[in-house]
């Protein structure tokens, strides 16, 4: 089959692999419709490095038709349409069942001292092969994929995979009240999904983002936004009587921009020897985090704090006067793509499409073009919000 793999810092090629195989009873496999390109895939790509092996299968949103299953799986079957979630759970260990499945302790990936496996994300998070590619062997079938209709465009449905449960998760970790305002550190995928999201509850929401064409795309949806070159604090301020927004969603994460001192040190890190670069970025790694700090400068006393935005650093500097002094709380983590899919279905599978899944998506190619499109992607070029790649399979 044709696949994404990583080969080194910025560079990904479509490479014949083999197929996939069912190797426990307990597995599907799938052929790939739809696989898209995320945020997080650009980590990989530029800062995660010494975390992946050249020709290591990247993604994590993808959804297809099963095409096998093992003796064990029941509740899914050939045929089926499926999206499959970036967290690998089993569903009844405690932490599932506490509706915190990327913390499975059947899938934690103890030796490293990281939460659950995921679908290509580096060897901290199991080395599992990903969904850039025209099959995926899916574990834990029937703890895992979430079977849709059959009428709807795949566009209505691969967001459940990931981004459209993270923003989600982010705006019920914002713990707004019926009148709050919410303010969103940039307009990429999530931070899109976010606002259109407490938009559609009821809430005000005032974004931060730096490129037009994402504020653009926001305000379609009634967001108030700002460009980063205003003087944002005092904007945030003067938009909600001097406060600042009840709470704050950081939707951008490490590569934020704003500390040249911080990303000529992470470029360093991902070019030095592998097992050095992994012990610096696991001992003593930081990452950029303007954007995080802004959102505690801005967010109101006694708010609330929304991490969204992936990081990684092991020491990274936190402004705990302003986090004490302001009475904050700070609430993040990978996205519990489980615990949401009864709520998101719904919503995805509605006439009139209120979170506008389908017209997120400003890039569609096939997936012989993945390299182009990771570097658009990277580059923000062409309006570029969300790509989604179609792989051709044919068995």
């Amino acid at each position: 089959m044709r696949a994404v793999t990583w080969h080194s810092r910025g560079d990904v090629r479509v490479e014949t692999v083999p197929d996939p195989s069912l190797e426990r009873p307990d597995d599907a496999i799938i052929r790939v419709t739809s696989t898209a390109i995320c945020g997080s895939d650009l980590h990989l790509y530029g800062l995660l490095g010494p975390f992946l092996k050249r020709g290591d299968i990247l993604g994590h949103e993808a959804m297809g038709i099963v095409e096998a299953v093992g003796n064990e799986t029941t509740r899914v079957k050939v045929g089926d349409r499926v999206v499959v979630p970036f967290v690998i759970a089993c569903g009844h260990c405690r932490m599932c069942t506490k509706g915190l499945t990327t913390q499975c302790e059947t899938t934690q990936n103890r030796a490293g001292g990281t939460g659950a496996q995921l679908y290509g994300y580096t060897e901290l998070y199991g080395s599992v092969p990903g969904g850039q590619a025209e099959y995926l062997r899916v574990l834990r079938a029937d703890a895992n994929l979430t079977v849709v209709g059959q009428d709807l465009p795949d566009e209505r449905y691969l967001f459940l995979s990931d981004i459209l449960p993270t923003a989600w998760q982010a705006v019920r970790y914002a713990n707004l009240s019926n009148d709050g305002v919410l303010g969103i550190m940039g307009l990429g995928p999530v931070g899109q999904l976010a606002a259109r999201i407490a938009r559609h509850l009821g809430h005000r929401v005032i974004a931060v983002e730096p490129i037009a064409e994402r504020r653009l795309l926001a305000e379609r949806y009634g967001v108030e936004t700002l460009d980063f070159d205003d003087d944002v604090l005092a904007r945030l301020r003067d938009l909600t009587d001097g406060r600042g927004p009840d709470s704050v969603i950081d939707a951008v994460g490490m590569e934020a921009k704003g500390n040249p001192a911080v990303a000529a040190t992470q470029t360093v890190v991902s070019a030095l020897p592998e097992s050095v670069a992994q012990t610096v970025m696991t001992k003593a790694g930081v990452d950029r985090l303007g954007a995080l700090h802004l959102a505690i400068d801005a967010v109101a006393r006694g708010g609330t704090v929304s991490i969204a935005g992936v990081y990684s650093g092991a020491v990274d500097p936190m402004p705990m006067m302003s986090l004490f002094d302001k009475q904050l709380t700070l609430r993040g983590g990978q996205c519990n793509v489980h615990a949401w899919r009864e709520h998101l279905l719904p919503l995805a599978e509605a006439a009139h499409d209120p979170l506008g899944l389908e017209d997120l998506v400003t890039h569609r190619a096939p997936l012989e073009r993945a390299s182009d499109m990771y570097e658009q992607f990277r580059d923000k070029r062409d309006g570029c919000v969300k790509v989604v790649l179609k792989p051709q399979a044919v068995r």
